[in-house]
């Protein structure tokens, strides 16, 4: 589809993404104000387009995302894909994830740079949207999580990679508990790399939208005058960063939860330490271990290699074959609302090592193929350094 003159707004399939260009920059809309920007089959679809079409395009140098609304993304749209699933088959599911993987690749190598506005709420595949680009702009609106264990799912869209490289054991405490960070903590830990006050973003569009290059020290140069240096709040997880690496560094998810339950007993206990226990127990323990098995793998994996692994992962979970915890999970969350999942098998102790492996195995299905990515060009992105 050719680009639409300067200024001036495309829409692509009931307008659920719109497309901005602006001279050499586009910027790219998510338009779902109502679901929170979640990503639909065909957003998803038409994203992966876009960055495939850039990619090739020499007139385009700058991309934005944002998002329309209070939201940046609030994550897929789990509510609606696991109905699809239930209805259309478990292949629905894999080509869904197959096509957000391969699209979190494609920004992770995209030699354009990429700017993401994070304001609201930015949590599941609006993470894998945003964070895998270069450039991520948290604000003072911004709420991050990624809350996948409380669903019955796993931390996606390549976070195994993400998430493992954050200071310490930090990954682990976020993957497993679903905490939420806000916009001084993403900057903090290295989620975000800028962080700009609400009042100040348009501005930064503006300018970013005058710009005629893909040189990243000239783009990052413009994002650093609106940029602050926020305080973290008191009651921030990362003041208690000597805890979770106490915690959260131990070799399975029962002692992790000893160690915490050990803390909570002591006069050391305060709100932050019963709240992260409580999400704990309210979590699939087929995700927890499954979650914590995939954040220790990532932390020597590439992009690639963790979005293969976790497409194994997601397609042993839609099609149900070890448990189906997902789909309670959104019935319980997302459709019914009850908030009383009913977690098959219910205690931790009794997913077995044999089980999480199998989670990381190749699916037994003629149906089944590997997640297949691009060959990553000579001239792209070094997507294998730290975040």
């Amino acid at each position: 589809m050719a680009s639409p003159p300067s200024g001036r707004t495309a829409s692509v399939d009931s307008d659920q993404l719109l497309v901005e260009a602006n001279g050499s920059t586009r910027t790219l809309i998510l338009n779902r104000p109502k679901q929170l920007n979640a990503l639909s089959s065909t957003m998803i679809k038409e994203l992966l387009r876009n960055f495939i079409a850039y990619e090739k395009d020499d007139e385009v140098k700058l991309l934005i995302m944002k998002g329309k609304g209070r939201a940046f993304c609030a994550g897929g749209d789990a509510a609606a894909g696991s109905q699809s699933i239930l209805n259309e088959g478990w292949k629905w599911g894999a080509n869904f994830f197959g096509n957000q993987y391969l699209l979190n690749y494609r920004i992770a190598t995209c030699i354009k740079p990429q700017v993401s506005l994070l304001t609201g709420i930015v949590m599941g595949g609006g993470a894998g949207v945003s964070l895998h680009g270069r450039f991520r702009v948290a604000t003072d609106k911004t709420v991050f999580a990624m809350p996948e264990t409380a669903l019955g799912l796993f931390p996606d869209v390549g976070a195994s990679y993400f998430l493992s490289r954050l200071p310490g054991f930090y990954g682990e405490y976020v993957a497993l508990s679903g905490a939420r960070l806000d916009g001084a903590e993403m900057l903090a830990c290295g989620l975000a790399t800028h962080f700009v006050h609400s009042n100040r973003l348009l501005l930064l569009e503006e300018s970013l939208k005058r710009v005629d290059t893909s040189n990243p020290f000239v783009v990052c140069g413009i994002i650093d005058q609106f940029t602050e240096q926020p305080s973290l709040k008191e009651n921030s997880s990362l003041n208690r960063l000597e805890i979770i690496n106490k915690c959260f560094s131990k070799r399975t998810v029962e002692e992790i939860m000893s160690a915490l339950e050990q803390i909570m007993a002591s006069n050391l206990a305060d709100e932050w330490v019963v709240a992260t226990i409580l999400s704990l127990r309210n979590a699939s323990p087929s995700s927890l271990k499954i979650s914590l098995r995939s954040i220790r793998e990532g932390r020597t994996q590439t992009i690639g290699e963790c979005l293969r692994r976790e497409y194994r992962m997601v397609c042993h979970i839609v099609r149900g074959d070890f448990s189906r915890d997902f789909f309670e999970g959104c019935r319980a969350i997302l459709i019914d609302k009850d908030q009383k999942p009913m977690w098959m098998p219910p205690r931790l102790e009794q997913v077995d090592d044999d089980t999480v492996e199998q989670y990381f195995s190749r699916i037994d299905d003629p149906q089944w193929e590997e997640l297949n990515l691009p060959t990553k060009h000579s001239h792209g992105r070094n997507v294998e350094s730290k975040l």
